[in-house]
């Protein structure tokens, strides 16, 4: 049997039968180049991360710098680049449209935009401003029906058909795990599904097997690495060795990017 091509375009990604796109989240450089060595083809990025990282409120439109900041310093490295844009920081389809072309300049090749259930037709001028500016971008139009809303199927199935029409290349529903509505979207959709991965719902292969096309990990690494921190500190406070993976620090040097920089003396720590 002769071997199938690599997939080496974010759409394609998208489009192998029974094996989604598992899209791990970074939030600094580290993180990315970390997730991409071993073997993920595509990392995204995460809107809590950013937006606690600068301690600043994520979903209110706050970090439009630092999310133009990391897609700086994600968007030339060996790997696809999704970011996560929130609303695209604007009502004005105009300002999201010039935010893609800037995402789309620095080497993005999706962008999630989400509706904070705001009317659907919001969402959808955005979508179609983005993809009238930059037609080769990725974009994964989010609804928080399931996130923070009541999961009414009717509203969910309403908006996901504009943003659809709209022009949007996939959809996202964080919050949604039931497998009989997961199955049931899947159906009526035109276009790839997300769904954000939760350690209490389906597992990657039983998503696979629904026909979803996308697994997103959100905030979870970001939070599992906050947390392991915590207990760390915690374990060394009661005079206990901490467990867990910990990279030696020559391995986290090896994570750097191949800038040249300027420094006093040497640093370690």
């Amino acid at each position: 049997m002769t071997a199938q091509p690599a997939v080496t375009t974010f759409p394609g990604l998208h489009h192998r039968p029974g094996e989604p796109l598992l899209l791990p989240n970074a939030w600094d450089h580290a993180s990315a180049a970390a997730l991409a060595a071993r073997g993920f083809p595509a990392i995204g990025t995460t809107s809590l991360a950013v937006a606690a990282a600068a301690g600043l409120p994520d979903g209110a439109g706050a970090t439009r710098e630092q999310t133009l900041s990391l897609a700086l310093t994600l968007g030339s490295e060996p790997y696809l680049l999704s970011v996560d844009a929130e609303d695209g920081f604007s009502r004005d389809p105009g300002e999201v449209a010039e935010l893609a072309q800037e995402l789309w300049a620095v080497g993005a090749a999706g962008v999630n935009l989400e509706d904070g259930l705001e009317p659907s037709d919001r969402l959808a001028a955005k979508i179609a401003a983005v993809k009238a500016a930059v037609p080769g971008l990725f974009v994964n139009a989010r609804t928080d029906t399931y996130w923070s809303g009541d999961g009414d199927e009717r509203d969910t199935l309403r908006r996901l058909d504009a943003y659809q029409q709209a022009g949007a290349d996939g959809v996202f529903v964080p919050g949604l795990t039931d497998p009989g509505r997961i199955t049931a979207l899947v159906r009526r959709l035109d276009v790839p599904l997300n769904i954000l991965y939760s350690p209490a719902g389906p597992t990657v292969a039983q998503l696979a097997d629904l026909g979803v096309r996308r697994v997103s990990l959100g905030s979870l690494l970001y939070r599992r690495a906050l947390g392991a921190a915590l207990d760390a500190a915690a374990d060394i406070a009661a005079g206990r060795t901490p467990g867990g993976t910990t990279p030696a620090y020559a391995e986290v040097r090896a994570l750097e990017r191949n800038v040249s920089v300027s420094r006093s003396a040497n640093a370690t720590g």
